[in-house]
């Protein structure tokens, strides 16, 4: 019911702004990740304004600790082993693509995850996975302690830490960096993805 109340919203805003329809395949990880970005934000924003009114400064730091590279990589390592071929695939994609800015208080392999996490997540909302979409983001947040389940301690530290170091910081004591090494390995940036969802050749 809420996944169809989503999509109805999303049509009606195409259609009021005159959208055309544009296959998400036909986007670069980067844009893809452009959108996540924010889409990712807005997520997170709605939690943090949950817990009722405060400072303004004060929901932007909550919210800030999440939505920091240093986050937004460590929950890939609780979840890539998660996804789906195709959801990998496109994550790899974001991850393994140049930008032309540069990562700022976080290290060159989590601002490269956080843009395949950022890609993901863009790739989900266009494509109308609204229920993935949410489970894959809540089950993140679970990994990082931020809500009720299996909790790290992580959550923790990205509250002390308040910032995309602190990000880095969670990694090592929740076990997530190792998984984060592993995931990156050189050479991968010109290679298609086998089960590329957006391989025209699959």
């Amino acid at each position: 019911m809420e996944t169809s109340m989503t999509s109805d919203l999303l049509r009606a805003y195409k259609e009021a702004m005159e959208l055309d329809q544009v296959d998400p395949c036909s986007y670069s990880p980067l844009v893809l990740a452009y959108i996540g970005d924010s889409v990712y934000e807005v997520m997170i924003r709605m939690r943090v304004i949950n817990g009722g009114n405060t400072q303004v400064n004060k929901l932007h730091r909550r919210a800030s600790r999440l939505v920091c590279a240093g986050a937004q990589s460590a929950m890939m390592g609780f979840l890539e082993g998660e996804l789906t071929p195709e959801e990998l695939s496109v994550f790899k994609r974001g991850r393994n693509s140049h930008s032309a800015s540069s990562a700022k208080n976080a290290s060159i392999t989590d601002y490269r995850r956080a843009t395949g996490f950022e890609a993901l997540v863009g790739w989900l909302f266009l494509t109308e996975q609204f229920g993935r979409l949410v489970e894959l983001v809540s089950l993140g947040l679970r990994g990082l302690g931020e809500l009720s389940g299996n909790k790290t301690g992580a959550g923790e530290c990205l509250e002390e830490g308040g910032s995309e170091a602190g990000g880095g910081k969670c990694l090592e004591e929740s076990g997530a960096g190792k998984a984060m090494e592993e995931g990156s390995r050189p050479g991968e940036e010109n290679i298609i993805q086998e089960n590329d969802p957006c391989d025209t050749k699959n």
